[in-house]
């Protein structure tokens, strides 16, 4: 007998969500040691509170330049972008919803490290920092989520059996008989 609610991809989704957790807690542990590690410097610059500032001033610096720094502000947390819905598990889940979960997710976590950098020696302060991470976060989702979600029905679409095969066993087949002469 068949339990409630099983899906014939239950030991798949196990792996999926224990593969996302695994690796959600070892981004974290990167992030957190990249941002929160105290930094060696002369001086230390203010912190910049305005929005759009330090794009600014990074945009100033060249196109090279601005493509590093912008993007590694981007990439920083994009990755929980994938892994936040990754170790969710879920499937069959809104797709507006997942997202603005996940956005949310990303800028507390974003917030919560920069209001951490404050007591940490030679960090500082960037609410662009905060704008770009979230971003990051957002752009990874959109790029990501959707499509392999919909990969994901279509195969578990494929490897679910039909309804009469889970209420009442498998449809018996008769094969066809020839008339012999």
């Amino acid at each position: 007998m068949q339990r409630q609610g099983s899906l014939v991809g239950d030991s798949a989704a196990l792996r999926v969500r224990v593969a996302g957790g695994l690796l959600l807690v070892a981004h974290l542990v990167f992030v957190a040691w990249f941002t929160l590690r105290p930094l060696h410097v002369p001086w230390v610059m203010p912190p910049n509170l305005r929005p759009f500032a330090g794009i600014r001033a990074d945009l100033a610096l060249g196109p090279a330049e601005a493509a590093r720094r912008i993007g590694g502000q981007l990439g920083l947390l994009a990755p929980l972008g994938v892994l936040l819905p990754m170790a969710h598990g879920r499937v069959s889940v809104s797709p507006f919803g997942s997202l603005v979960r996940t956005v949310a997710a990303g800028a507390l976590l974003s917030l919560g490290i920069e209001l951490l950098q404050t007591a940490v020696p030679g960090q500082i302060v960037d609410v662009d920092s905060l704008l770009l991470n979230t971003a990051g976060v957002a752009l990874a989702h959109l790029a990501c989520v959707p499509a392999v979600r919909g990969w994901m029905r279509r195969r578990t679409a494929r490897a679910r059996p039909s309804r009469s095969e889970t209420s009442q066993g498998r449809t018996p087949t008769i094969p066809r008989v020839g008339i012999s002469r």
